[in-house]
C-alpha cells in the first residue's frame, strides 16, 4: 500500500479536497490554490503537491465533491416523496423544496451561485466537461423520479427543457439587485410544468 492510500493519506487527500471545495464556493475558481488550500485544510503546502498531479487535478476533485454533495441531499430528499398525484404549484413547489430549500437566504445564493459557476467554468475547460456532464445526468434522473412520484410524466427531451428554464431564470434572479431565486424560479416553472411534465394517464 502506498502512502497516498493510507487511512491517513485518504483523511488527508479528502481534507484538502473538502478544503478546495469549500474555498471555490465562497470564492470562485480563482480562490482555489495551493497555498489557500493547505491553509484551510491545516496541512503542509507540500501535501497539495503530494496528493495531486497539479492544482487542475485538485479542482477537478473539489468539483465532483461539492457535486456529489449536492445530489447527496437531494437524492435523500427524493427518498422521502411519496407517490401521489400532485397538481401544478404542488409539484413545482416539491420541485423547489428538492433543489433549491435555500436559495433565498445568503448562503443559498452562495451556493447558488458556485453551482452556476461550475457549469460555466465547464464549458470552456475540457477536464471539468465530463465530471459536470456525470453530475448533471445524476440530477436529471433524480428529477425525473421525483417528477414520477408526482404523478407526471417525464421524457428526456422535455426534462432538460425543465432544467433549462430553471436554469435561465435563476441565472436571471441572481444578478438582479433584490433577488429572489426561489421566487423568480416558480414563477416560470409554473408557466410550463403542465407541458413538459404533463399529469400521466390514469
Amino acid at each position: 500500500m502506498t502512502t497516498a492510500t493510507t487511512p491517513k493519506g485518504e483523511r488527508r487527500r479528502r481534507a484538502l479536497v473538502a478544503a478546495a471545495a469549500e474555498l471555490m464556493q465562497q470564492g470562485g475558481f480563482e480562490a482555489v490554490r495551493h497555498r489557500s488550500v493547505a491553509s484551510r485544510a491545516d496541512l503542509p503546502l507540500a501535501a497539495t503537491t503530494y496528493y495531486f498531479e497539479s492544482l487542475d487535478d485538485l479542482i477537478i476533485a473539489a468539483v465532483e465533491f461539492s457535486g456529489n454533495a449536492e445530489l447527496d441531499a437531494m437524492r435523500r430528499r427524493v427518498d422521502h416523496v411519496t407517490h401521489r398525484r400532485r397538481g401544478a404549484e404542488s409539484t413545482v413547489d416539491l420541485i423547489l423544496d428538492l433543489t433549491l430549500s435555500d436559495a433565498d437566504d445568503s448562503v443559498g445564493r452562495e451556493r447558488l451561485l458556485a453551482h452556476y459557476e461550475r457549469l460555466l467554468v465547464a464549458a470552456r475547460r475540457p477536464e471539468l466537461r465530463e465530471v459536470q456532464l456525470r453530475l448533471r445526468g445524476a440530477f436529471d434522473d433524480m428529477l425525473g423520479d421525483a417528477l414520477r412520484r408526482c404523478g407526471r410524466q417525464v421524457r428526456a427531451e422535455q426534462l432538460r427543457r425543465l432544467v433549462a428554464v430553471v436554469d435561465g431564470a435563476l441565472i436571471g434572479a441572481l444578478t438582479e439587485i433584490d433577488p429572489a431565486p426561489r421566487k423568480v424560479a416558480r414563477g416560470a416553472l409554473l408557466e410550463v410544468i403542465d407541458f413538459v411534465a404533463p399529469s400521466a394517464e390514469r
